[in-house]
């Protein structure tokens, strides 16, 4: 389906923003495996999320869908899963593979993953590889990708993993095996990736300690229900954010959106480029510290971002580089090789994209070269490669062209914010 996105001359209004993608698959994953039902409140009904629920209500567990937000999970306990009958289907959600694959990875069953066409193309090694030395039996075509693979786990014995990567993925796919081995097991980054798995862990009464550096867990631990709500998505937010911040006179609070430090690089980015930003009315829910925003229209400034900063922001750069377009000056992203194993190569989609615009971007090998300051060009026909963040962020950049644009396959949006184009329409 071809989506149209007309310029707009300002925005205006109060909004919220779907529930937060990682706090939703943590939350039923987590309700799955601990003593108890567990009510998820804000839970986002996205494709990749309900491709979660999928799953879990193959493993055996009764998830209950009170309404598009709300819904119960009874928990079956730590060893209670049941072997599948059928494959378990993750549709795009490399979330649900990953962090699935580490609980998988302690079951004493075999099962069987896959998912569509554009996951089954990422990479699972950085997964499954240390599942695999700790004793789970992974195996798969292609490499070791979801095209499908096949997992028998059981007997897994504890393990001190040291990450190449900042990814919060990996970190959740081996703590949550650990729960299953004996002894205690830990995971150690370059970089702090975002904490969701552990501050859910904890909410739920496990220990999570950190020790020389490495993020731990104590195989056994037992979890026990919880009520969990699920704060507005920054993810999702951060395309208003920009949006807002780029059309001039622009007046838009966003109510309820998580301020989880580990994820909040788009706020200290923009902040720094001069955009007026004003968080309002912080509060902890869930161990989760969540507020208002307040962003108004505003002259940007180039700025560079890389370094540490990037595993906070890596989900938002197409929409930053956005934003770089509309800023005097030329902005650099490096240190953002990560963005080429997403739903699609993020930097190539987004350099590729946005010269459609007629914008001054330079692919990078790790990041993007953009030159801010020219006006975009209307009638651009934008691929989204079944990319959510690309099709929402050219739509982005399309409220500033001189002239509408046509987004095809529009429908890649409701894997993480379904409503988006009402949303906007109403703005």
């Amino acid at each position: 389906m071809d989506k149209q996105i007309q310029p707009v001359t300002t925005l205006s209004g109060i909004v919220t923003v779907p529930g937060d993608k990682s706090i939703s698959h943590r939350a039923v994953m987590f309700g799955a495996l601990a003593d108890g039902v567990t009510r998820v409140t804000g839970f986002l009904p996205g494709a990749d999320c309900l491709s979660t629920v999928d799953c879990f209500r193959k493993l055996g567990v009764q998830i209950e869908q009170h309404s598009a937000t709300e819904l119960s999970v009874h928990g079956v306990g730590l060893n209670g899963l049941q072997e599948p009958t059928d494959v378990l289907d993750v549709g795009n959600s490399g979330t649900t593979a990953r962090l699935m694959l580490g609980i998988l990875a302690g079951q004493p069953f075999h099962c069987t993953v896959t998912g569509d066409a554009s996951i089954r193309k990422r990479p699972m090694g950085r997964v499954a590889t240390p599942l695999r030395e700790m004793g789970a039996i992974i195996d798969g075509r292609d490499g070791g990708r979801l095209a499908p693979l096949s997992v028998r786990g059981g007997g897994l014995k504890s393990f001190k993993y040291e990450s190449p990567v900042a990814s919060a993925q990996v970190k959740s796919g081996i703590l949550l095996a650990g729960l299953f081995a004996e002894g205690e097991t830990g995971v150690r980054e370059p970089e702090p990736s975002r904490d969701h798995t552990e501050r859910m862990l904890q909410a739920f009464g496990v220990e999570v300690s950190q020790r020389e550096g490495f993020i731990t867990v104590q195989g056994g631990s037992r979890l026990t229900a919880t009520d969990i709500h699920v704060p507005g998505d920054i993810s999702s937010a951060a395309f208003l954010l920009v949006a807002a911040s780029i059309v001039p006179g622009s007046d838009v609070t966003i109510r309820g959106v998580g301020l989880n430090p580990t994820r909040t690089g788009i706020l200290d980015v923009l902040l720094d480029m001069g955009a007026q930003i004003e968080v309002l009315n912080e509060r902890l829910e869930g161990g989760e510290p969540i507020g208002d925003l307040r962003v108004r229209g505003s002259q940007l400034r180039a700025t560079t971002v890389r370094g540490e900063i990037i595993p906070r922001l890596i989900d938002e750069v197409p929409v930053l580089a956005v934003a770089a377009t509309q800023a005097e000056g030329v902005t650099e992203i490096r240190d953002a090789a990560e963005l080429k194993v997403k739903e699609s190569n993020r930097i190539a989609t987004t350099a590729n994209e946005l010269r459609k615009f007629g914008a001054d971007v330079e692919e990078l090998e790790d990041g993007l070269r953009i030159r801010g300051g020219a006006k975009l060009r209307g009638g651009a026909v934008i691929e989204t490669h079944h990319d959510h963040r690309i099709a929402m962020s050219m739509a982005v950049a399309a409220l500033v062209a001189d002239g509408a644009a046509t987004i095809r396959d529009w429908e890649a949006v409701d894997v993480s914010f379904p409503g988006f184009a009402e949303l906007l329409q109403n703005l």
